[in-house]
């Protein structure tokens, strides 16, 4: 089975949250989905894919996953602190996406992986029974 892309866009104004989290320092960057987490999402081989960009953290700690009424759920909370020459940093925040899944996704056979920065979520699909029916339509005279 080839793959199928499936993208879809998530946020309501794609582009100006993008644009606006080039800008930390404005207001109105959470109003408009504050922390967002990019993902690419795509149907291959009876499987919905989805792999968001979620670099530094902990899987075990940091990330949740789950699905609730056919919407796949992820949260992350990043907390780091860094000391050098007497100074101190530290970086937090947190992050949430939702995704609506597919028709036909199985809540039930679900696995998540997590690879130099990127979660990868794979969930199965049930097979599509081909939709359509021809209707015969009647000469009535």
């Amino acid at each position: 089975m080839s793959a199928v892309p499936a993208r879809r866009s998530r946020s309501v104004f794609p582009d100006l949250s993008e644009f606006f989290d080039a800008f930390p320092f404005t207001g109105l960057r959470p109003a408009l989905g504050g922390n967002l987490i990019r993902v690419e999402d795509r149907v291959e081989d009876g499987r919905y894919v989805l792999r968001a960009e979620l670099p530094g953290l902990d899987p075990e700690k940091d990330i949740d996953v789950s699905i609730h009424a056919g919407q796949l759920e992820i949260t992350a909370e990043r907390t780091e602190e860094k000391s050098e020459g007497g100074r101190s940093e530290f970086h937090y925040g947190s992050f949430r996406r939702s995704v609506t899944l597919p028709p036909g996704a199985k809540d039930d056979d679900v696995e998540a992986s997590y690879t130099k920065g990127i979660l990868t979520v794979s969930i199965g699909l049930a097979e599509q029974q081909e939709s359509g029916k021809k209707i015969e339509v009647k000469n009535v005279e």
